[in-house]
């Protein structure tokens, strides 16, 4: 499933690549499944801006998606879709009881494939079972860190976790990052990888494009006036920050910890960033 490229008809086109939507059944969604959403341009409840360079962007319709299935469910998958607020498609299926659900769709999900759910599924991919079922060395994704809230981990697109092993009450995943940490056997998990591969591939290629994704414009802290960022004003033309970096309220950045004291490793069995120096 290759990316798309445009042919070279302006500047901006030239280095553009686009999503293949091949795999894609259907251009309409199930209206009982989507809901409308409200932009709020980055602000929290109070109007405060808390997200910068948000706001704009084309007008999106949210999809409810099932992160949360219950045992015993025999799915149909009947299309797969596209979802504006993800990097990953969905699939629309529908259960032995004639409900459909949205689910998250692997590298694997066709039309008309069969999935189940719970402790009795089989070993196959797509399924979904507790991590207690999964036979050690599977790849998984969507996976909950506590049973029964729904899965919160390894969801977006081309995503995969790796079940590490087991000890007593916990089993041991290496996440995408590299890090390897412990999650109750009871907790739920999709067996595969999540699909649309080739998303971290694709090439924006102009600035117009992100702004219709909601991104409006960054400026770099060294060319704003000294009362605008910790990094401005100077004279003689360009120049570094000459300082550490930080933030635009004085906070230091790039390795500075923002972790909290009170929160717990206790379940972290190596950390990413220790994978990562590994790796160099």
């Amino acid at each position: 499933m290759p990316v798309t490229q445009y042919n070279p008809t302006t500047p901006a086109r030239r280095g553009m690549t686009t999503q293949d939507l091949s795999e894609v059944t259907t251009r309409k969604p199930l209206k009982s499944l989507v809901k409308s959403k409200k932009q709020n341009a980055g602000r929290n409840n109070t109007g405060r801006i808390t997200v910068r360079h948000r706001g704009g962007g084309v007008k999106r319709h949210y999809r409810l998606v099932s992160h949360k299935l219950p045992a015993g469910l025999t799915l149909t998958v009947e299309e797969i879709e596209y979802d504006p607020n993800r990097s990953a498609r969905i699939a629309r299926v529908k259960d032995q009881f004639g409900l459909y659900h949205y689910i998250l769709a692997d590298t694997s999900m066709k039309k008309g494939k069969t999935i189940a759910t719970g402790e009795e599924a089989p070993i196959e991919s797509s399924n979904r079972l507790p991590l207690s079922k999964i036979p050690v060395g599977t790849q998984i994704y969507a996976i909950e860190l506590t049973a029964g809230k729904g899965a919160q981990m390894v969801r977006a697109a081309g995503a995969r976790a790796q079940l590490m092993a087991k000890e007593g009450d916990y089993a041991q995943v290496k996440l995408p990052s590299g890090e390897v940490r412990r999650i109750r056997l009871e907790a739920t998990a999709s067996i595969g990888v999540v699909g649309n591969v080739q998303h971290q591939n694709v090439k924006i290629g102009s600035a117009g494009r992100n702004r219709r994704k909601g991104i409006r414009p960054s400026v770099r802290g060294v060319v704003m006036n000294a009362a605008d960022h910790p990094h401005g004003g100077g004279d003689g033309g360009r120049h570094g920050s000459g300082k550490p970096p930080r933030t635009p309220w004085g906070q230091l950045t790039l390795g500075y910890r923002t972790r909290r004291r009170k929160s717990s490793n206790k379940l972290i069995v190596r950390s990413r960033h220790d994978a990562k120096r590994k790796k160099r």
